[in-house]
């Protein structure tokens, strides 16, 4: 009796996934006693060395100096020499179903590759990701991938494949015609699959918000601009109707709203509309962005994958080339919020690039202005508040989730050593341990 390629296909699929979860090396819940050389807490800016972590079933019991804590006897202890105990990471701009455009353009992967195959990408994204020391995630949007990351975050809490804490956002939603695939440059004859959800008039925008709540989404997507000009450029989609219709309707049912924003005209319209965060936000005014701070509209730069995309289509090369038009405008935004003081949190648009490298944004930050414990809050205890997650993880505190990882070094004092994860544990569960140790 021949089997179906739909059953040989699933069975491949939990074979895979199992495997992913055992080369995790994931170990039980119980007593820890973490004994790295420092712990930052993101309480305040100074590491503490000498200072040591009990966690006890997933939750931090104790943090302070060696000697003020008591562990069980039987507590497991781990040694992390030259290492930086810090809050779990946390990257609040993410694509997991996307990889970097140098390898599959952007219309490639959402016209050619099956949502099945993007689905055991995605599980492979999530892991690099957790690996990586980042133990949260704000996934904004699945790129044609319709409902797919409500099954990934479920996967994920459920046990059935490693990977961070997830925030998603389902489809997104954009004005009709001005998203893409297309429609400009396809024949027009042809019914092309979207990366998101178009909506045209204020009924249909809501009907959006309704039914992407009702199907998983923690978070609400809208593009308030995109690449609508005779020539390409960036001008406003949504109208200021719409957006504020999305934002009543997600508010009304307990959904924050993130709006892609990239023009002066789009960020002031997402910003008057009452979104809660601003991606990207290359062309907004000084003006904008202290309206931003008045009404605690959150920012998330994005520059490290306006600097991938300069590297891949404008022949940029880190550290020969000059800062491409678009490197410079990212940039003096970036400065622009900074001296206002609009609330920056880590957001990096991972996916342009590699997963697992989600480190660059922290570390772009820094190039464009911010310190490294500037950099290091925007990725902990700042993400955690722009989440509504700050009594649950964010910082090394007692009572918090047991989300921590350790890094050679010090990174509040030397950001690039976030590319250096030694130990990471989300949730009291240990996921990565330094070389050699059981």
């Amino acid at each position: 009796m021949r089997t179906s390629p739909m059953i040989r296909w699933t069975a491949a699929l939990l074979l895979l996934l199992l495997c992913s979860v055992a080369a995790a090396a994931t170990t039980p819940k119980g007593d820890w006693l973490l004994l790295p050389d420092r712990v930052w807490t993101a309480d305040g800016d100074a590491a503490h060395a000498g200072w040591a972590v009990l966690v006890h079933d997933g939750v931090i019991a104790a943090v302070g100096p060696r000697a003020s804590i008591q562990a069980p006897a039987d507590a497991q202890r781990v040694e992390l020499p030259g290492a930086t105990l810090t809050p779990g990471l946390v990257d609040l701009h993410s694509h997991l179903f996307l990889h970097p455009y140098n390898e599959t353009s952007w219309n490639d992967q959402v016209l050619t590759e099956p949502l099945a195959y993007r689905t055991l990408e995605a599980t492979a994204h999530a892991k690099a990701t957790l690996l990586a020391g980042f133990t949260a995630l704000r996934d904004l949007g699945t790129e044609g991938a319709g409902f797919a990351d409500v099954s990934i975050k479920r996967a994920i809490e459920e046990g059935l494949i490693p990977g961070p804490r997830m925030f998603v956002a389902t489809r997104a939603i954009v004005a009709t015609a001005s998203y893409g695939p297309g429609p400009r440059g396809f024949r027009p004859d042809l019914d092309l699959p979207q990366g998101a959800q178009p909506v045209t008039g204020v009924d249909a925008a809501v009907a959006a918000v309704r039914e992407q709540a009702a199907r998983g989404a923690d978070w609400i997507k809208l593009y308030a601009d995109y690449r609508v000009g005779d020539h390409g450029e960036t001008m406003p989609t949504l109208s200021p109707a719409e957006i504020k219709a999305i934002v009543a309707a997600a508010h009304q049912i307990g959904r924050p709203v993130a709006a892609h924003a990239a023009s002066a005209d789009g960020v002031r319209n997402a910003v008057e509309g009452g979104v809660d965060t601003v991606e990207h936000g290359y062309g907004a005014s000084e003006a904008t962005f202290r309206l931003m701070k008045q009404k605690g509209v959150a920012y998330e730069p994005t520059l490290t994958a306006v600097e991938a995309v300069s590297e891949y289509f404008q022949h940029y090369v880190p550290g020969q080339s000059a800062p491409t038009p678009a490197m410079q405008e990212s940039a003096r935004a970036f400065r622009t919020a900074l001296k206002v003081g609009v609330t920056i949190g880590n957001g990096s648009d991972v996916g342009v690039y590699a997963h697992g490298e989600n480190w660059r944004e922290p570390a772009a930050m820094v190039a464009d202005g911010m310190t490294p414990v500037q950099a290091l809050h925007a990725a902990t205890d700042v993400a955690a508040r722009i989440l509504r997650q700050q009594a649950v993880f964010g910082r090394v505190a007692s009572g918090l989730r047991a989300d921590l990882v350790a890094f050679t070094g010090d990174p509040s004092t030397h950001i690039g050593d976030l590319a250096h994860p030694v130990f990471v544990m989300k949730d009291g569960v240990v996921y990565r341990t330094p070389a050699g140790t059981p």
